[in-house]
Formats: C-alpha cells, sequence, structure tokens
C-alpha cells in the first residue's frame, strides 16, 4: 500500500489536506424538521445554544487544514448565506483559502438541482478550476466532531478509488440509513438504502456500518462517475443510490470507521434529520458528560454569533426566583423571576416572572410571558410566548396548535402561535 509508512505522520497528512476541496451539500429542504425549516434550511437551523449546525461541517474543515470550501446551496438559503457571510469570512483569499457559496444556477440543462450528486455535476467547472488532489464530499446537516485528515490518509493507503465514512449503528435502527457491507479490510462489498435485513459487521453481529454521507475521491474519477450519472435518465441523482452502488462492482471502494484511534470506541455523529432528533441532541448537551464536547479547546466549534452582554438571573423571592439548574444558558438571557430546569437556553431569551421551563430548546430570541409551563419543547427562533400559556402539558390539546412529534416534544414556531 502506497505510503503506508508516511500516513500517520503530521506532515504528510497536512499536505493531503491542504490539497483537499471541501464542497459541502446544504442544498436540501429538510422537510422532516417541519415547521423549523418553514423559513430556512435544516444547516442553517440552530443548535447548542449558539452554533447552526452548518458551524460543525465547517469546523472540522477548518481544524483539519482544508481551507478551500465550496458550500451548494438551494432552498430558503438565505439565513444560510447571512450566516457564513457574517461568521466565516476570515479566510485569507490571497493564500488560495476560502469559503465559496455557490448557488443553485441550473448550469447544465433548464433544471436545478435533481439529487446531491447533481448538485456537485453541476459544478464540476468550478472544482476543476481549484486542480485538487482530493475531492472531499461532505452533508452540511450532520453533528459531530472529525479529523478529516487521517480519512483521506487512509484512502490513499488503501489506494482506493472511493472512500466512505461510516459509523456503527444499532442492527435494529440500520433501516434509517445507508448500509455498507464491507469485508475484513473495510473494502465495501454492498450497499443497501435502508434495509429491512441489513448485514451485520463481521464479528458484531448486534451492529451495522452506517455510511455518514462522507466521500473522499480524486477529481477524475469523481467527474467520471458523475458524468456517466448524468446521462442517465433513469437516475435519481444521489450519492448514496446511484454513485456508490454501481462503483462497488468496478472500482475500489472502502469505507472509514469513524472510531477514536486509541480506545476504538464509536465516535459522536449524529444525524438531527428529524424534530425527535434534533430535540435529543440538543438535549444530551445539557447532561453531565456529553458525548459531544463543545467546550474543547483543542477542536472549537466556530461560529457567528452577534456581540451579547452576560446571561441574568434576577429576583429572588419566594415563588419569583430567577434561577436555572442542569442547564444551559446562553449570552443575553436574562431569567427573571422564573424557573429553568434540565433546558438548553440560547442567546438573548427572556423569561418572565412565575414561569416553569423543564426539559425546553429554546432558540435565540424567545420570549416567555408570566406564570407560563413549558415543558419537552423546542420554541423557534423569535417566538412570543403569552402570559399564562401552558405547552407540553396536554399533547391532545397542543396537537391542535403545534407540531408534536412521535415521542411527545412539541415543536412552537411563530407562524403557529399567529394561527392561534
Amino acid at each position: 500500500m502506497r505510503h503506508a509508512a508516511r500516513n500517520n505522520t503530521g506532515r504528510y497528512v497536512s499536505r493531503l489536506t491542504s490539497g483537499t476541496l471541501a464542497v459541502i451539500m446544504a442544498g436540501g429542504r429538510g422537510e422532516r424538521l417541519k415547521g423549523l425549516t418553514e423559513h430556512r434550511c435544516k444547516p442553517a437551523a440552530p443548535f447548542g445554544g449558539k452554533f447552526r449546525i452548518i458551524d460543525f461541517v465547517l469546523s472540522n474543515c477548518v481544524n483539519s487544514g482544508i481551507r478551500q470550501i465550496a458550500v451548494l446551496t438551494q432552498y430558503k438559503a438565505q439565513s444560510l448565506i447571512q450566516h457564513i457571510q457574517r461568521g466565516w469570512s476570515y479566510l485569507r483569499g490571497e493564500l488560495g483559502e476560502f469559503i465559496e457559496l455557490i448557488p443553485a444556477q441550473q448550469q447544465i440543462g433548464s433544471f436545478w438541482y435533481r439529487g446531491t450528486a447533481d448538485s456537485v455535476y453541476q459544478n464540476l467547472d468550478f472544482i476543476r478550476s481549484h486542480h485538487p488532489t482530493h475531492v472531499l464530499i461532505l452533508a452540511g446537516d450532520h453533528i459531530y466532531k472529525m479529523d478529516y485528515g487521517p480519512m483521506i490518509a487512509y484512502h490513499e493507503q488503501c489506494e482506493a478509488d472511493i472512500t466512505v465514512g461510516v459509523v456503527d449503528v444499532p442492527i435494529e435502527r440500520a433501516n434509517e440509513f445507508g448500509i455498507m457491507t464491507t469485508d475484513e479490510s473495510n473494502r465495501v462489498i454492498k450497499f443497501a438504502e435502508k434495509p429491512q435485513n441489513p448485514d451485520p459487521i463481521i464479528g458484531h453481529d448486534n451492529f451495522a456500518r452506517a455510511s455518514m454521507g462522507i466521500y473522499v475521491i480524486t477529481l477524475d474519477r469523481l467527474e467520471k462517475l458523475l458524468t456517466e450519472d448524468a446521462a442517465d435518465e433513469s437516475s435519481k441523482h444521489d450519492f448514496g443510490r446511484n454513485i456508490i452502488p454501481p462503483a462497488i462492482a468496478r472500482s475500489r471502494v472502502f469505507a472509514y470507521p469513524f472510531h477514536d484511534v486509541e480506545t476504538r470506541a464509536q465516535n459522536y455523529w449524529r444525524d438531527v434529520g428529524n424534530v425527535d432528533a434534533l430535540y435529543e441532541a440538543n438535549m444530551e448537551l445539557v447532561s453531565l458528560n456529553p458525548e459531544l464536547n463543545i467546550y474543547d479547546h483543542q477542536w472549537p466549534i466556530w461560529t457567528y454569533q452577534s456581540q451579547q452582554p452576560p446571561a441574568k438571573f434576577v429576583l429572588d423571592d419566594e415563588g419569583r426566583r430567577g434561577m436555572a439548574v442542569n442547564s444551559m444558558v446562553a449570552g443575553g438571557c436574562i431569567i427573571s423571576g422564573a424557573y429553568v430546569k434540565q433546558s438548553l437556553l440560547s442567546s438573548d431569551v427572556r423569561i418572565e416572572e412565575a414561569s416553569v421551563i423543564e426539559s425546553s430548546v429554546l432558540l435565540p430570541s424567545v420570549t416567555i410571558g408570566r406564570q407560563c409551563k413549558i415543558t419537552r419543547c423546542i420554541l423557534d427562533e423569535c417566538c412570543v410566548i403569552p402570559d399564562g400559556m401552558q405547552i407540553g402539558q396536554d399533547l391532545a390539546s397542543d396537537a391542535k396548535r403545534f407540531f408534536v412529534t412521535k415521542r411527545g416534544v412539541v415543536l412552537v414556531t411563530q407562524d403557529m402561535l399567529r394561527a392561534i
């Protein structure tokens, strides 16, 4: 295997990442997030009190030494564009660094992006113009921290044509993902999209290998595969369905397990594609020792944030004491005589006297009036909850006004409140 002796050295990996162009697909509708994507695309949805979902993949690129990044947008992209322009404009163009926002432009034919593969195909001219040694294809809507350098080095070591990032998922949940079947050397021998009878990992019958939607490929190979797919009128032009499966038989396709190098433990990765998953991923951050460490100074998550004063807790009278327990509270929040428990408050939230907030996620600039009770809710940006309103206490009543998930989480948006 070429470069096997060198693939773990920092200098070799840094050379690989510096020659890599990352292409982030951020154009999906995100319909399973319901009202949260009514006015924004999924990668622009707030997460973790001060971030947007796309900040995680962008931070992974920058922290990995990948400074040439294209973000492909399509649906409801304005808030995403604004966020990236404000928070990610510090890269040095004169050094060849950039984060380029590329909207869908009908560059080939008279259609918009018809799938993930087509979105990259329509931008091959842009990719070619930068002469990358490798192209790293990424999804812009997952939450994880990952150094892409070792994956690219692994791709070289295996002499792979395509390398796919994979995570181990419980076999009972495998029908939610694209599942890779691999041999002992991690070469992919089969791919199945959301299979009912998934193949387990060799030696680990309780787990299957799920695609992370991360692909490493050389430019020449990418061009060939995408051009062939574009000519196939029956194709859905999707990487997982139409690019990877036919490549398995005629190319060297390898899986790169996303494990901790030392312990081999599964690293943190979350597909926050529906309201329950987004709620649970946010609530995990509130726990005592969350799997996702956002306090890691060695791998910071970069973002844009408005300048806010520190959070403030006021009033100390019986029955109206401003306090938060087992919670995360971002800057600009004022908790005035209210009680917050096991919740995540994003920036600039206001909670008035005698209100009780439990196990909830409040997105930026939410205002909650007096004597409200909010339990197991996600409140979207700028929601104003009137005095005395109760949400999360009677799910049958909530379902008539808001969106209630299968697991009993109540999603509230401005549009829903206006319709009451």
